[in-house]
């Protein structure tokens, strides 16, 4: 039986974009300092190194989940792990582990660790059996994109924890969710990012692309499914970035949503055409529970060569903050808004 009272405590998650420079995951710590003649705030930043070993590449932890819990002092952010291998690409040679690093402190210290399941050492997905406590205190959900994993399954599958990610279950389907018109002939491409609306009820960011058009791999677009059945059922919602004839790749969203009720969505953006212009990153809003999205701003260029992921937070003030990384400059940098990522 569901345990309904947990439903006050969640702490409703979201993924992020931390960046990896090197073989070392590293995540910013921010503290403010303020000014008693005016109402600026200076951002001081540490960078913590969460996991970190010689001859390994540590990285990705936008395509494996990032998690927290009592307000923000225990973390956990996936990460995958492999031997360090110059080369062309990603400079990480095959086999891959995904592992997790926890903190307890609020991202101060980090330990790692290496569940079963995490990436679905259970075999093949089953269907979703429902009854899912979305509005569990120590709940998460990890999403999967199906190529990301290599499997000939184009629906995508997830994996829900109900002990902070010491444990999981699944590989699950998204029941249903691939009958939606609007997805015939997609294949899912999703990562991490969803909003808890319930103790039976979730909205989960996800992303697909349509194998058949030129550039498919560089092109993907983000949209909104949605379960109200505690996971037994997933129903396609809207389209967060609408295709076009001639689009670009809206991917990985990063969403936040605001105390107004506000859904707030970063994505990763490029030029499918041209992979010589440089990337970039697009926020979008929706006022109606995701049903509709309108463009908000472009938050930041992010280099060449497929730019980068961002990483959307909503701080304790009321900014936001978005983390990216600038792939051409080899760096890691961060923007805030005061205006809900207007500016």
């Amino acid at each position: 039986m569901k345990n309904k009272a947990n439903l006050s405590r969640r702490n409703f998650l979201s993924s992020t974009g931390a960046i990896v420079a090197g073989t070392a995951l590293s995540r910013p710590l921010l503290a403010f300092t303020s000014s008693s003649s005016s109402n600026s705030r200076e951002p001081a930043i540490e960078h913590v190194i969460a996991a970190s070993e010689q001859g390994r590449f540590f990285g990705w932890p936008a395509n494996n989940g990032l998690w927290s819990w009592d307000g923000g002092r225990e973390i956990l952010v996936g990460y995958t792990n492999g031997q360090w291998e110059e080369r062309g690409g990603h400079n990480i040679a095959e086999p891959y582990v995904a592992s997790l690093a926890r903190s307890l402190d609020g991202g101060k210290t980090w330990r790692s660790e290496t569940p079963d399941n995490f990436v679905g050492d259970a075999g093949a997905p089953v269907p979703s059996p429902g009854n899912i406590d979305f509005g569990h205190a120590d709940f998460a959900l990890r999403v999967s994109a199906a190529g990301y994993i290599e499997t000939d399954d184009t629906v995508g599958r997830f994996f829900v924890s109900y002990d902070r990610g010491k444990t999981w279950g699944g590989p699950y389907r998204f029941n249903h969710l691939h009958d939606a018109e609007e997805l015939e002939g997609m294949e899912i491409t999703s990562r991490t990012s969803y909003l808890v609306t319930g103790p039976d009820s979730a909205r989960i960011m996800m992303t697909a692309r349509n194998p058949e058009l030129q550039y498919a791999r560089r092109r993907d677009k983000p949209f909104v499914a949605e379960t109200t059945d505690g996971g037994k059922t997933f129903n396609f919602i809207s389209w967060i970035v609408p295709w076009t004839e001639d689009c670009n790749r809206a991917a990985m969203p990063s969403t936040v949503r605001t105390p107004d009720g506000k859904s707030i969505v970063a994505v990763r953006a490029r030029n499918p055409r041209d992979i010589d212009i440089p990337c970039w990153i697009d926020a979008y809003i929706s006022e109606d529970d995701g049903r509709t999205w309108t463009f908000l701003s472009t938050v930041a260029e992010t280099g060449v060569h497929n730019g980068n992921p961002a990483g959307l937070t909503l701080l304790r003030d009321g900014r936001l903050a978005c983390s990216y990384a600038n792939r051409t400059l080899r760096q890691m940098r961060l923007r805030f808004s005061g205006d809900h990522g207007a500016t």
